[in-house]
């Protein structure tokens, strides 16, 4: 008999599990409270990792053809354009950038007709000891599995984990755009607390961040872009010029939030999975690339373990250590590089790491979150 899941939020992590489910033949309907599929958001790079649980899940040549590399870990500059560290002509380049939709269109696409349903808001979950059911518009869906891929606002965490504390502000809101300007490379500038980091884009396009401190979240302004090309200045060319040619509406601005460690992913039937259990700060470009891995991570446990029960504690086991010291890095990252207090000690280190080491821990199998290796899927509901 084959299996059923309700995976709720087709967002990547969603749609990564609703294809990592296909491919080990289980059937999955995947339920969007949004009225029409899409990303919120502008641009994002996925790592080493993140792009061989693509390759495991069948969309890695797919998903590289939608990215463009960038030299965005080897090209690192101060506000006034002086590099710290330089990529150099013919360099690896492990990183990949995406728009946000243009990656989350490849899951779609390689998905069978008929799985996402839009319009569909989950409001209650319940489970007994053989399946899961959850209340969608007032109807009533049963399957063996429901996965919780409804974001840092989880409504399945609320219910489910009642004594989780709600996500935390982590005192950093960031700015997002993307412009078209072709052939630009990749690159972060590290400014006394604050940082600007460059992606190129497919289609001519470049993306951008502007990361830096908020005394508290909420702090809007009436014109967003005049409020980043204040506080960005005189920052070396094409940082001004980039934030200039991004439509003023088209400006994101964002607070930067995390969820606290929990002590379980899983609560009988139902599992949480990406952002959902482990949202966390963007500063190592993990976010997305953690939830792929945790679809490939659950499928494999799906098709390896005897039982649904057994398959769930191996997925907590197994990803509850990875993404939670992920998420721990990430925020002491962010933390360190939009500090102003630490800016000066943090350049003083970057200008003396010698060229040969800095590339050497930026290679593939340069770090040991790049280094992961996905398990292998059966793929036999291809």
């Amino acid at each position: 008999m084959t299996r059923q899941a309700i995976v709720v939020g087709a967002g990547i992590g969603g749609l990564a599990t609703a294809l990592a489910l296909h491919r080990i033949g289980w059937q999955a309907t995947v339920l969007e409270r949004a009225a029409e599929l899409g990303e919120i958001g502008a641009g994002m790079s996925q790592a080493p990792n993140a792009l061989r649980a693509l390759a495991e899940l069948g969309v890695g040549e797919r998903a590289r053809a939608a990215g463009v590399p960038t030299d965005a870990s080897a090209n690192l500059r101060t506000p006034d354009g002086r590099y710290l560290q330089r990529a150099r002509p013919g360099d690896p380049r492990p990183l990949f950038a995406f728009h946000r939709a243009d990656l989350h269109g490849v899951l779609l696409e390689a998905l069978p007709a008929g799985w996402v349903r839009t319009n569909a808001e989950v409001t209650a979950v319940r489970q007994d000891a053989t399946s899961g059911t959850v209340i969608c518009d007032g109807t009533e869906l049963n399957a063996d599995l429901v996965v919780a891929a409804d974001g840092i606002g989880s409504t399945m965490r609320r219910q489910l984990w009642p004594q989780a504390p709600a996500p935390r502000f982590l005192g950093r809101t960031a700015w997002l755009g993307v412009a078209e300007m072709p052939g630009l490379p990749g690159s972060v500038t590290l400014g006394p607390g604050g940082y600007v980091l460059i992606h190129p884009l497919s289609r001519g396009r470049a993306y951008w961040a502007y990361v830096t401190t908020a005394r508290a979240p909420g702090i809007r302004y009436d014109d967003e872009k005049a409020e980043v090309a204040r506080r960005i200045g005189s920052w070396h060319d094409p940082i001004p010029a980039l934030v200039e040619a991004t439509p003023a509406g088209a400006v994101i601005h964002i607070d930067i939030h995390h969820v606290d460690p929990l002590p379980t992913y899983v609560r009988g039937r139902v599992v949480l999975l990406g952002d959902a259990a482990h949202a966390m700060s963007p500063d190592r470009g993990q976010g997305a690339g953690q939830s792929i891995e945790d679809a490939v991570v659950l499928a494999a446990a799906l098709a390896g373990e005897p039982t649904i029960e057994d398959a769930l504690r191996r997925y907590d086991a197994e990803r509850r250590p990875r993404t939670q010291a992920t998420a721990r890095g990430a925020g002491k990252d962010g933390q360190r590089l939009t500090s102003q207090v630490a800016h000066r000690a943090i350049v003083t280190m970057l200008r003396m790491v010698p060229a040969a080491l800095w590339r050497k821990g930026i290679a593939a199998d340069g770090n040991a979150t790049w280094r992961w290796q996905p398990p292998r899927l059966p793929a036999t509901g291809t």
